[in-house]
């Protein structure tokens, strides 16, 4: 029975994970323990979600997550981007920017 639940978690977790990346997505990879490093998503006007590994260790690893935080930009579910922190756990100075920048391009490029 328990092997059952946990199936059922696994997929319900990755099915919405793979509702996450439609369309142009910006998805933050972390932890509780980096959460100082992290940006804010909220400038974005696109499906933003900041996912923590003690919550969704499958996708991390299926997402092949190596350093924290991690920030991926999908298209259509499709990898277009990914910024990773240093060794300090904090991702570079004016990633920001950068992300708004390519995601700007993304958008302007669909019309």
């Amino acid at each position: 029975m328990r092997w059952i639940v946990t199936v059922i978690a696994l997929f319900v977790s990755v099915a919405s994970f793979s509702q996450v990346k439609d369309d142009i997505s910006v998805v933050q990879f972390s932890a509780k323990f980096v959460a100082s490093g992290e940006i804010s998503l909220k400038s974005f006007d696109v499906n933003k979600e900041t996912l923590y590994i003690s919550e969704n260790k499958s996708i991390f690893e299926n997402e092949n997550i190596k350093y924290l935080p991690t920030i991926i930009v999908y298209q259509d579910g499709e990898e277009m981007k990914r910024i990773e922190a240093g060794i300090d756990l904090k991702l570079p100075e004016g990633c920001l920017e950068d992300l708004q920048a390519y995601v700007s391009e993304l958008l302007e490029a669909r019309f």
